[in-house]
């Protein structure tokens, strides 16, 4: 890792030093928080954890080859060099940061309440048809795994797509200051993580410190849709929109939906326009494709590779991912679930030309006004085209509740485990049906999907 020196990290976090000195410039080959997977090179954060204290696995990792750990312990004993700091989860911080300013790279930050990973997913697979692209795996988008994600970058890579999340005030702050953003995208401003931010203007506010840190020649390229981001407009930082709107610095038009199988559209760029099949269902991938398509014309791509890397695209597990079982046509959901990605998630099954069927289960960190969000997900429910809604959850009663208002006439359930839901889906659901099956991640609807996708 380049400069990435004992004596340098030390520095970096304000860490103490304790080890031989022949030591100090010895440059690491990975940093971890991981003691199975620390090899030969090694530099070990012990992080404590809710389950597990990191610390009490420092005196194994120097037989597996590790040449130093970050302790927040004094270490008498020790059988290797380590770095004392005050909080090994701040001097990760502090040390990816310092790592980031010795490479020479462009950093795209993404953001958002909804459609962050997608985005991302999106913006990485039109980048990777000219750059060497490295981008956030699952979900280490928070204050260890952005830092973790850095880590993995090389001198060889070209640009790191990274996708920031937060749900608290001052966080983005800090992963700014970690990442250094060259291109800073913002899918939405919507209403998730309100018991802490209170209101989408909360949102948009713990959002936008994303341009915290962002280079002084950097540009935001935000959802031209978004009645919050459309403020930000005239600022102090330069601002592109991508949208369905002529408005918007890129847009698309003549869009016909593929049902399950996609969209088809044709982009307006400055540089021109094209028709691209976007592979993955859903009216909430053309703004992923649109924000990707710009961002690649920012980097300086043509149009026929911006196009390729869209028609290219794969849909990830819990995310929306369709999967055909023989016996049904799953929408996988699981990962998580807010009002936003709910309701687009339901639109998404409206798709379907048979019998489709929601299995919804409790959204968290509502705030106060959850009960009500959950009831305005189900009124939504009910004006679109579901015939069938089952629930589980306490607070998914009320997604049940509003639907029922205004489908009467249609079958509804709430039942209070995911257990129940599961041993009653044999005899709700029926050969051919099309299914979405989405709650937010506490809820492990997991459990649900591997019920419908084993059913013979």
């Amino acid at each position: 890792m380049k400069n990435m020196t004992l004596a340098n990290i030390a520095a970096a976090c304000g860490g103490i030093y304790h080890g031989s000195e022949e030591f100090k410039n010895i440059e690491v080959t990975e940093i971890t928080t991981d003691s199975r997977k620390v090899s030969k090179g090694s530099l070990f954060v012990a992080i404590r954890g809710a389950r597990s204290d990191g610390h009490d696995f420092i005196s194994g990792i120097y037989e597996q080859g590790a040449v130093c750990a970050i302790s927040e312990r004094v270490l008498p004993d020790n059988p290797g060099a380590y770095i004392q700091v005050k909080s090994s989860m701040e001097a990760v911080g502090k040390i990816a940061a310092f790592y980031r300013s010795q490479l020479s790279l462009t950093v795209i930050g993404i953001t958002g309440s909804v459609g962050k990973t997608s985005t991302k997913e999106t913006v990485a697979g039109v980048l990777s048809q000219r750059y060497r692209v490295l981008k956030t795996l699952g979900n280490f988008n928070n204050e260890l795994g952005l830092p973790l994600t850095i880590f993995r970058l090389t001198e060889e890579d070209e640009i790191a797509v990274l996708e920031m999340g937060i749900s608290d005030f001052g966080e983005m702050h800090r992963l700014s200051e970690i990442a250094r953003p060259d291109i800073c995208i913002i899918t939405n401003i919507g209403t998730c993580h309100l018991e802490k931010l209170g209101d989408r203007d909360g949102v948009l506010r713990a959002k936008t410190e994303i341009f915290d840190f962002m280079n002084s020649d950097g540009i935001a390229l935000l959802n031209g849709e978004d009645d919050k981001l459309l403020t930000i407009a005239g600022g102090e930082r330069p601002v592109k929109f991508f949208g369905k709107s002529v408005r918007s610095d890129v847009y698309a038009d003549s869009i016909e939906s593929l049902g399950l199988n996609g969209t088809r559209c044709h982009i307006q760029t400055p540089q021109g326009a094209f028709e691209a099949i976007i592979p993955i269902p859903g009216q909430y991938m053309i703004n992923n494709v649109l924000a990707g398509t710009l961002a690649g014309l920012e980097l300086g791509m043509e149009l026929h590779e911006i196009k390729a890397g869209i028609e290219k695209m794969q849909a990830l597990n819990g995310r929306n991912k369709i999967i055909h079982t023989g016996h049904f046509t799953v929408i996988d959901g699981c990962y998580n679930a807010n009002p936003m990605s709910m309701k687009a998630s339901v639109d998404l099954l409206c798709l379907a030309n048979t019998r489709k069927v929601a299995l919804l289960g409790d959204m968290g960190e509502l705030g106060e006004n959850e009960a009500e969000l959950h009831y305005e997900v189900g009124r939504y429910v009910g004006e679109s085209q579901v015939d069938i809604l089952l629930c589980a959850g306490k607070l998914a009663k009320e997604i049940e509740r509003g639907f029922h208002e205004v489908q009467p006439a249609s079958y509804s359930v709430c039942y209070d485990t995911v257990e129940e839901l599961n041993e009653k889906l044999p005899e709700e659901l029926c050969h051919g049906d099309s299914i979405l099956v989405k709650a937010s991640h506490f809820m492990d609807f997991t459990r649900v999907l591997n019920a419908v996708t084993a059913m013979k």
